[in-house]
C-alpha cells in the first residue's frame, strides 16, 4: 500500500454534501491527500441514521475526512462557513440551486467574493430544461434508457449498485483536479457543475451510438443480439452457476477442444466468427451439456490456464474470500469513531506498482468543529454559537 502517494497534498476541499454523489467525490480527494472537511448539520448527515441498503452510504464514502458540525441557519454558523471557505481551495457541494441561493452559498456569488476558489455542485441535471428537477440515480437511470436496456422487456431494472451516482463523484473528482492544474497558471477558479443524469447519459451512449449508426433501437441486454460466439451463464455438475465466454475464432477453437466437441472443430460451417454467432441455436446447448458434466474448480483451472474468459456467479459478500481482492492493499480497513471497523476496497489503480493508501478514519458528528475553527480565529462561545450549541 502507498501511503506517500498524495498529489493533493496541501489542497484543502470544505464539502457539504449528502447521500453518495457529492460524498464520492470528496473521497476520491480525500484518498489523493486532500485535507476534506465536511460540513454537517447539529444532528448530523442524515445519512449516518439510514438502515439496510442505506446503511453503508456514510461510513463508506465519508472515509478520510475531518467533520466540522455547524449550523447554516444562523447567522454565526454561516460566518462560520464563510471563514471556512476562505481558506479552501475546493468547495463540493450537491444542495438544490434553490437552498444553496436562500443560505447565501450560491455558486455566483461565492466566485465573486472567493475568485481563487473551485467550487464543484453534484446536482441531478446540468443546466437546461431539467436543471431544477429533483433527481435520484434511479430516476436517471430509467430517464435515460440503463433501466430499459438492464431488465427484459416490460421490466425495466436498475442497476445493482449505485452506478451513476459514484461515476458523478468521480467525474466530479477529475474536473476538480483539472481545475487545480489549471489554477496554477491562470490563478482563478470555477465553478463546475456536474449532472447525475449526464453520467448516466454516459453510461448509455454505447447503446445511443448504435441506433444512431444502424438505425437499430437495441435491445435490453438480457435480450440481446449476440456479437459473440459463447458469452453465457452455464451450470456445472457440482451445481454451481458459472460465466463462460469464448469472443474470437481462437478462443471458439480452445473451449471446443477443452470440453472435446470435436464436432464443432470439424463443421465447416463454424469456422469463422460470423458462423458460430449465426449458429448459436444449435451450438450452445451442446456447450451447456458438456459443462454440465464438469465441476467449476476443474473447468476454471483449465481456463484460466488457456486464457478463456470465465467468472463464478458470486455475491458481494463474497469479495472477503475473494484471493485477488484479499491480496495487499485490495481491502482498507476503516476505524468508526464510536466503535468497531469495516473494510472496503481501495481505490481502483495502483502507483508504482502498489494501492494508493491514505486515512480511512471515519469520524463522528463535528469531531473536528473545535481544532478547525479554532484555527480560524474563533473562541469557544463563537465556536458553540456556530455548531448550534450541540456537543459532538
Amino acid at each position: 500500500m502507498d501511503q506517500a502517494f498524495k498529489p493533493l497534498d496541501g489542497i484543502r476541499v470544505v464539502e457539504m454534501s449528502h447521500m453518495i454523489m457529492g460524498p464520492s467525490c470528496g473521497m476520491f480527494l480525500a484518498f489523493l491527500g486532500a485535507q476534506v472537511i465536511k460540513v454537517e448539520p447539529p444532528g448530523g448527515d442524515k445519512t449516518r441514521d439510514l438502515g439496510g441498503m442505506g446503511r453503508p452510504f456514510h461510513p463508506l464514502f465519508n472515509r478520510g475526512k475531518q467533520s466540522v458540525q455547524l449550523d447554516l441557519k444562523t447567522t454565526a454558523g454561516m460566518s462560520a462557513l464563510e471563514k471556512l471557505l476562505a481558506t479552501a481551495d475546493v468547495f463540493v457541494e450537491n444542495f438544490r440551486d434553490v437552498s444553496l441561493a436562500k443560505m447565501g452559498a450560491d455558486p455566483k456569488r461565492l466566485q465573486a467574493k472567493y475568485p481563487e476558489l473551485i467550487i464543484a455542485s453534484h446536482k441531478g441535471f446540468l443546466s437546461g430544461p431539467y436543471e431544477d428537477r429533483t433527481a435520484l440515480d434511479e430516476v436517471v437511470q430509467m430517464m435515460t434508457g440503463l433501466a430499459y436496456m438492464t431488465g427484459p422487456t416490460g421490466r425495466p431494472l436498475r442497476v445493482g449498485a449505485s452506478a451513476t451516482d459514484i461515476m458523478g463523484g468521480l467525474s466530479g473528482a477529475m474536473v476538480v483536479i483539472a481545475a487545480l492544474l489549471e489554477r496554477k497558471q491562470t490563478g482563478k477558479g470555477h465553478i463546475i457543475r456536474v449532472g447525475l443524469f449526464e453520467n448516466c447519459l454516459m453510461m448509455v451512449a454505447q447503446h445511443m451510438v448504435q441506433y444512431e449508426l444502424e438505425g437499430v433501437n437495441p435491445p435490453p441486454m438480457p435480450e440481446r443480439t449476440f456479437s459473440w460466439p459463447v458469452y453465457d451463464i452455464f451450470m456445472t455438475a457440482d451445481a454451481k452457476q458459472i460465466f463462460v465466454g469464448a469472443v474470437t475464432e481462437s478462443q471458439w477453437t480452445t473451449l471446443c477442444t477443452l470440453l472435446e466437441l470435436n464436432e464443432f472443430l470439424a463443421d465447416e460451417n463454424l469456422q469463422t466468427r460470423p458462423q458460430q454467432i449465426e449458429a448459436r441455436d444449435r451450438t450452445i446447448p451442446v456447450v451447456a451439456k458438456a459443462i454440465l458434466e464438469r465441476n467449476a474448480a476443474e473447468l476454471f483451472q483449465s481456463f484460466e490456464e488457456r486464457g478463456i474468459p470465465f467468472s463464478p456467479i458470486a455475491k458481494p459478500s463474497d469479495m472477503f474470500q475473494d484471493p485477488h481482492v484479499l491480496r495487499p492493499g485490495g481491502l482498507v480497513t476503516t476505524t468508526i469513531a464510536d466503535g468497531g471497523e469495516f473494510r472496503a476496497p481501495s481505490l481502483p489503480f495502483e502507483v508504482d506498482g502498489s494501492m494508493v493508501g491514505g486515512d480511512t478514519e471515519l469520524r463522528s458528528i463535528g469531531q473536528d468543529t473545535e481544532n478547525i475553527l479554532s484555527a480560524l480565529g474563533l473562541d469557544a462561545t463563537e465556536i458553540a454559537a456556530a455548531r448550534g450549541g450541540q456537543d459532538g
